[in-house]
C-alpha cells in the first residue's frame, strides 16, 4: 500500500489533480494571487476529503520557485526544489512512522521530551497528533512558537500545518497566543473534521474553508478508473464508506476496514443477541497498549460508529443511504430489535471509550465494559 500511495502523491503536479471542491480551491488560489493567504486557516471537512493534500498544495503554490498559472490563477510546477521537498511530506503516515521509530531509538530520558514533527522542507512544518494519546501536545506548539518568528530560509512564506483539531488544553491555549500576534511571513493551517473541537477563540481568529463530499456516482466512477484492485461490489462499498471523500476512497484499505468491522460486529452481536462472552473476550484481548493498539482501537470504533449510523438510517426508512450495504440483511434484522434510545446510549458509550483511551485506560477492559454497557436487557 505504501508504494501505491507514494506513486499517487508523486503525480500531483498542480491544482488540476485536486478533485472536487472547485469553488473552495479557487477562492484560496485567488487569495494567493492577491497576496492574501490567511495567517491562520481552518481547512474543515470529513476524513479523507483532501484537507492535508490541499494544505501541502497551498504551501507549494505559495513557495514554488517556478510558479505557473492555470485557469488564470496561481499554480505550482511540482518539480522545483521547494515543490519536491514539500511533496515528500504527502505520505504522512509513512513520515510519522519514521519519526516514531527515530524516537524509539533515543535514550529513555530523551524520549519523554521528544515530540513528533514532520519537516521535509526547512520552512514547512507538519504537526501531527503525538502518540500514544494522539493529541497535539504542548511541546509541539512550543516548537512552533520558537520557529514561527524566524524568517523563512528558503521559502517566500513559512507554513505550519496542524493535521488534527484534537489539542491538549495547554497546547490550545499556547496556540491562541500565536494567533493573537501572528508574524506577517507565516501561515498556520488547522485541519479539522469537526471545528467544534477547536476553541471558539481559535475559530474566531482564523478563516475557514470547508471541503464537501463528492457525489456518490462521481466517486464510484473515479474509483473504477483508479482502483483496479477492487471488484465492482467492493468499489461500491468503498465509495459509500468514503462518504464522498476522494482521498479516503483512493487510499481506502478495505481489508483493514473489514477486519475492524468484524470486531465491531462481535460487540454488536454480543449486545443484541444471546451473549457469547468467550468470542467477545478473545477479541478484546487483542487490543493492547501503545500506538499500534491505539490505531486499532480507533479503527474499530470508527467501524462501529458507521454500523450504528446504518441502524439509524434503516430505522428512519432511509436504508438506501446506508454505507455497509453488504450487511443490509443483518443490520435490518438488528435494527428491528433495538430502539433509538439504545443506539443513542451506544454512541455515548463510544465517547466514553474514546475518553478512556486519552487517559491510557486498559483497552481490553474498556471494551469489555462497553459491551456490558450496551447489552440489550
Amino acid at each position: 500500500m505504501l508504494c501505491t500511495v507514494l506513486t499517487r502523491y508523486s503525480q500531483f503536479v498542480g491544482f488540476q489533480d485536486f478533485l472536487g471542491n472547485e469553488t473552495t480551491v479557487r477562492h484560496l488560489r485567488e487569495g494567493i494571487a492577491q497576496g492574501r493567504l490567511p495567517h491562520a486557516l481552518i481547512l474543515a471537512g470529513p476524513r479523507g476529503s483532501g484537507k492535508y493534500t490541499l494544505a501541502l498544495m497551498l504551501a507549494q503554490a505559495a513557495n514554488c520557485l517556478n510558479p505557473t498559472e492555470s485557469d488564470g490563477l496561481p499554480d505550482f510546477c511540482g518539480v522545483c526544489r521547494n515543490c519536491t521537498r514539500i511533496a515528500q511530506a504527502m505520505a504522512l503516515d509513512a513520515r510519522v512512522e519514521e519519526a516514531i521509530a527515530a524516537r524509539e531509538e533515543l535514550r529513555e530520558v530523551d524520549k519523554k521530551d521528544t515530540r513528533i514533527l514532520i519537516q521535509t522542507h526547512p520552512d514547512v512544518l507538519v504537526i501531527p497528533p503525538d502518540p500514544p494519546q494522539l493529541l497535539i501536545k504542548l511541546g509541539q506548539v512550543r516548537t512552533v512558537i520558537r520557529e514561527i518568528y524566524r524568517m523563512p530560509a528558503e521559502a517566500k512564506r513559512a507554513i505550519y500545518i496542524f493535521t488534527s483539531a484534537a489539542f491538549m488544553k495547554e497546547a490550545a491555549n499556547s496556540l491562541l497566543k500565536i494567533l493573537e500576534e501572528p508574524p506577517a511571513h507565516a501561515s498556520i493551517f488547522l485541519l479539522a473534521e469537526n471545528t467544534g473541537e477547536l476553541l471558539p477563540t481559535i475559530r474566531s481568529r482564523a478563516g475557514i474553508a470547508r471541503l464537501g463530499a463528492l457525489p456518490l456516482d462521481q466517486l464510484e466512477r473515479l474509483i473504477a478508473t483508479r482502483r483496479e484492485d477492487l471488484r465492482p461490489a467492493q468499489r461500491s462499498l468503498v465509495a459509500r464508506l468514503a462518504q464522498g471523500a476522494v482521498g479516503a476512497a483512493l487510499g481506502f484499505d478495505l481489508e483493514q476496514y473489514l477486519a475492524h468491522r468484524q470486531d465491531a460486529l462481535i460487540l454488536l452481536r454480543n449486545a443484541t443477541r444471546e451473549a457469547d462472552h468467550s468470542t467477545l473476550f478473545r477479541m478484546t484481548e487483542t487490543y493492547r497498549a501503545g500506538a499500534e493498539g491505539q490505531q486499532k482501537t480507533q479503527g474499530m470504533l470508527r467501524a462501529l460508529i458507521s454500523l450504528l449510523e446504518d441502524l439509524l438510517l434503516i430505522q428512519s426508512g432511509q436504508a438506501a443511504l446506508m454505507r455497509n450495504i453488504d450487511l443490509q440483511a443483518e443490520l435490518s434484522a438488528m435494527a428491528s430489535g433495538v430502539s433509538f434510545e439504545w443506539i443513542e446510549n451506544a454512541a455515548r458509550s463510544i465517547q466514553q471509550v474514546q475518553s478512556g483511551m486519552r487517559r491510557n485506560l486498559l483497552r481490553s477492559l474498556a471494551l469489555d465494559a462497553f459491551a456490558g454497557e450496551i447489552a440489550v436487557q
